[in-house]
């Protein structure tokens, strides 16, 4: 269950539809005085070297992140002034994380609760949020940790829930933590990371987030390529469900998706925008 780092994968195409939308919430929600709780129930490192033997391995950045640096996007801007922001260059050396990302957006009234099982990973972490008073490091099971946190002190909130889902009975514990977390705090905002490697096992969560009873759930989803029709081909898209999103997230990822699609994914690529429950 600890075999996987993140390291191997970061800045890839899947980071980025999942950090534009952690932005464009953590934007929304810093606009209002009130103070918020962001709660990661898997961190990683926060930070991660892009020439690393890890991200080398694979490089699965240069056709995420790296082909999107030289893209004079506007949309786009929020996003990459978050990777300039850890590179100080337009060079790509480093790749923030969501703990990385979401301090940026951290005021002194607000606070972060980030969870991490992985021992190196949990060190990285530490040491990568040692200078913010208002960051808590926890190594602990995030799933469990994110029910006692909830409901925040604050009474507003985000919640990134993003496994590596390598064991099978995480999607359905995932699913089944956001419906006992939302029951507590039914006023947050949720996200939680999918990856596509068998359709029919995001087809089930989706199909118990709707019965549910939780209102306001949307889905934006980035597809390489069409569904692997044989088990074991990998991922070949990713997604998040969106609970509670800020009333502006739609129409930005309306005009986003394709044009990610369209530089990430090319021919074969597809994407989903789309209001799965109502408010």
């Amino acid at each position: 269950m600890l075999s996987y780092r993140h390291s191997y994968h970061a800045g890839n195409y899947a980071d980025v539809l999942k950090h534009i939308v952690l932005i464009e919430i953590l934007a929304y929600l810093g606009k209002k005085p009130a103070p918020f709780e962001y709660i990661d129930t898997h961190s990683g490192s926060g930070l991660y070297n892009l020439r690393s033997e890890h991200a080398v391995k694979l490089g699965e950045y240069r056709t995420g992140v790296g082909k999107l640096m030289t893209k004079p996007w506007p949309l786009l801007e929020p996003y990459l002034t978050q990777v300039r922001e850890v590179n100080r260059t337009d060079k790509l050396y480093y790749y923030p994380g969501s703990p990385m990302i979401a301090q940026q957006f951290l005021r002194p009234q607000d606070r972060a609760w980030l969870y991490e099982l992985h021992p190196s990973d949990v060190k990285k972490l530490e040491d990568n949020t040692k200078a913010y008073g208002n960051i808590r490091v926890e190594c602990s099971d995030g799933l469990r940790g994110l029910l006692a946190r909830v409901p925040p002190k604050a009474r507003r909130g985000l919640v990134l829930i993003d496994p590596s889902y390598e064991v099978k009975a995480d999607y359905a514990q995932v699913v089944e933590t956001v419906i006992k977390a939302h029951k507590k705090f039914n006023s947050g905002v949720y996200v939680i990371w999918y990856p596509v490697v068998e359709r029919e096992q995001i087809d089930a969560m989706e199909r118990k987030l709707v019965r549910s009873g939780i209102r306001n759930i949307q889905r934006y989803e980035l597809g390489l390529e069409a569904d692997a029709e044989v088990k074991g081909a990998g991922m070949t898209s990713s997604g998040l469900f969106v609970i509670n999103p800020p009333w502006t997230l739609f129409a930005t990822m309306q005009a986003l998706l394709p044009l990610l699609q369209a530089t990430l994914a090319e021919d074969d690529g597809f994407f989903k925008c789309e209001v799965l429950v109502e408010q």
